[in-house]
């Protein structure tokens, strides 16, 4: 039987994970815009790929998604990890859908880090596609190896559940640095999936969705493993480091105040991430301030 032939985009962590996850489950080339390593930077050898991995960052995707377009076939399958927001405010599958249009598209979001990956130990996925084929597609790829997928057909849902996790992940590690305890986890966690599920709706998704991998899955990981970015993050936050304030979640917060994509007003955890991030230096009497309120009732 031929093996599919995929085409993995990025040379950064998530790529290489994926190069080990499928590690003999078929033919793959690695292709980064500089051609490091043992990965090229020709485009061109899409020609011949049944399916086209996106593990680049969500503001890399419409550059690669024109020149890809060019040469990928139409029936073959893009598949996007990438969880943020570009600079005009669209997640993954909102670009793929605009620059590639008459290409198949899925998503696959979930618990995934990137170590665990390529240490062999297992991970947790879901496909957000509409089409039962695509999600067979995908399946079929990753059979047999420690990433474990299910389907969802909320492919809005699945996208900003897990697009804004990351703003949330910061919190538990600034409450972790200040000792607030795992009561705070708690209420964290149930505050922050509360919060989601009304996003979700609100954008048009299920609100039932963000209690899956993507979201409280995906949630739980980012927000209490010491190897996540976000956590860490927080942390940084609440001891005054406060000269490399970036990632996914900062971005991510930064585009959702640009462009008003959600109200929020109408979230206070939500907010207190935007208000943390815009005065780092009071990180610790910000939350704080939150904490007084919520004994007073607000």
């Amino acid at each position: 039987m031929t093996k599919p032939r995929v085409l993995i985009l990025g040379y950064g962590e998530m790529g290489h994970a994926f190069k080990a996850l499928l590690e003999g489950q078929c033919d793959y080339t690695l292709w980064s815009r500089s051609g490091t390593g043992d990965s090229t930077s020709r485009l061109e050898t899409a020609r011949d790929c049944d399916l086209a991995i996106f593990a680049l960052p969500v503001m890399a995707h419409e550059a690669v998604a024109r020149q890809l377009a060019e040469y990928l076939p139409t029936s073959s399958l893009c598949l996007s990890i990438a969880k943020g927001l570009d600079e005009a405010g669209r997640p993954a599958e909102a670009i793929l859908r605009e620059f590639m249009p008459t290409h198949r598209h899925a998503l696959i979001y979930g618990p995934m880090i990137s170590e665990e990956i390529r240490a062999g130990r297992p991970a947790f996925a879901e496909v957000g596609t509409r089409d039962t084929m695509t999600y067979k597609a995908v399946a079929d790829l990753f059979k047999g190896t420690h990433l474990n997928l299910q389907a969802s057909d909320d492919i809005v849902g699945i996208s900003w559940a897990v697009i804004l996790k990351n703003v949330y992940a910061i919190l538990f590690g600034i409450a972790d640095e200040m000792a607030l305890g795992d009561n705070m986890r708690g209420y964290l966690m149930v505050s922050a999936l509360q919060e989601l599920s009304r996003i979700v709706e609100e954008k048009g998704g299920k609100a039932t969705t963000p209690y899956g991998l993507a979201g409280l899955g995906d949630l739980t990981t980012t927000a209490t493993s010491e190897n996540s970015h976000h956590h860490g993050l927080g942390r940084c936050l609440a001891t005054g480091q406060c000269d490399a304030i970036e990632g996914e979640g900062v971005h991510t917060l930064e585009m959702v105040k640009k462009h008003q994509l959600i109200k929020l007003s109408s979230y206070p955890l939500f907010s207190l991430a935007v208000d943390i991030l815009a005065q780092p230096d009071q990180t610790r009497q910000l939350m704080q301030t939150y904490l007084d309120r919520l004994k007073e009732g607000d």
